[in-house]
């Protein structure tokens, strides 16, 4: 009798926890974020409380103050400035006044002898084609960029209430965070020791995965971004944005952003801007992920390059924008998960 009862609560809090799922599902992206910025801004609560003489609320409610200044605000210039320059690219590109199919053609019009005949020898000496995909792709992607830069303001409601929501939420994990996390994880029906190594471990690599690599994504777009505002390349801010993106994959990078452009400096002339741009990418864009990645999370936390790779590439495909985060965190709680379940059968297998 007592089983069945057993299993009949454990029935009911399966279902309520889909329900409740199932309701927080319309703000899942405002509460995401605000347990991403909770992690990230946790040391500075950390220190306020201690200097604030161990009051949690006024010391959450100084860090929200800070969210709100240190990057709420310079997000919000951001996107306005971000719609204004992909609406203003759109709009050139449908005019014709961004030809990208002719800079690529420029560029192998500028190749040397040598190098037009190993294209020849793999059939890429002829660009019309190449042209037409290119131009085609690029005025499928800006139709699809320029409705979404627009559609900022159109939405505006939808994003103040889940920023009003994020920010509520935000001041009670920074207040209330550490016996929030004490409570599940008494309630993970797990022993001790794999539970202490489980919270642990995603811990250290959840920091890792949101702390540095948003950070560092940042950090890499921000810098581009300022080299091209510099060379005086058009709508420096939307390739910022796109660097940073491009940053959070391992495998990629910020350079399939620049490096085109280097190479389209060198092809039409501009030489001084072309070695430049190399010399900026290659010895500061590059270098931030092995110099500001150890130093934000340590080392030992970071998950595998070709992990972040595939996480953030299927947490993209399925949740969106917002995925960048979720399937990093997923392969973090995979990939711990497999490791206590491994590092548990050792013993087992030694005694035999």
């Amino acid at each position: 009798m007592r089983r069945i009862e057993d299993q009949g609560f454990l029935l009911l809090l399966f279902v309520v926890t889909l329900a409740f799922a199932w309701i927080l599902r319309p703000f899942y992206g405002a509460v995401l974020w605000a347990i991403v910025v909770a992690v990230i801004f946790a040391p500075v609560n950390g220190r306020l409380l201690r200097s604030m003489g161990g009051r949690p609320t006024l010391a959450a409610s100084v860090t929200v103050l800070i969210v709100i200044a240190m990057v709420l605000l310079p997000l919000a210039i951001i996107a306005t400035s971000l719609a204004r320059e992909a609406s203003g690219l759109y709009a050139k590109m449908q005019s014709g006044e961004y030809d990208f199919g002719g800079y690529v053609q420029r560029v192998f019009d500028a190749l040397p002898a040598w190098a037009v005949g190993w294209l020849d020898r793999f059939n890429l000496a002829n660009l019309s084609e190449l042209r037409e995909t290119l131009t085609s792709g690029l005025m499928k992607g800006g139709q699809l960029l320029a409705p979404q830069a627009l559609s900022i303001g159109m939405n505006t409601f939808d994003f103040v209430i889940s920023l009003g929501i994020m920010l509520y939420l935000l001041f009670f994990l920074l207040r209330d965070g550490r016996g929030l996390a004490e409570r599940i994880k008494e309630a993970v029906p797990l022993a001790p020791d794999r539970k202490s190594a489980l919270f642990t471990r995603f811990a250290d690599v959840a920091r890792a995965t949101v702390k540095g690599g948003v950070l560092v994504a940042i950090v890499q777009g921000a810098l581009g971004g300022l080299a091209f505002w510099f060379l005086g390349i058009h709508a420096p801010i939307l390739w910022a944005v796109l660097m940073a993106f491009l940053s959070l994959l391992p495998a990629i990078g910020a350079g399939l952003v620049w490096v085109p452009v280097a190479v389209y400096f060198l092809a039409t002339g501009a030489i001084w801007q072309g070695l430049g741009l190399i010399a900026y990418g290659v010895l500061v864009i590059g270098l931030v992920d092995n110099v500001l990645r150890p130093f934000l999370v340590g080392k030992g936390s970071k998950l595998p390059d070709y992990v972040v790779l595939i996480s953030t590439l299927g947490g993209i495909e399925v949740f969106g924008l917002h995925g960048f985060v979720i399937g990093p965190l997923i392969a973090a709680i995979f990939m711990v998960t497999w490791d206590i379940f491994a590092t548990s059968k050792r013993p087992t297998r030694d005694s035999a």
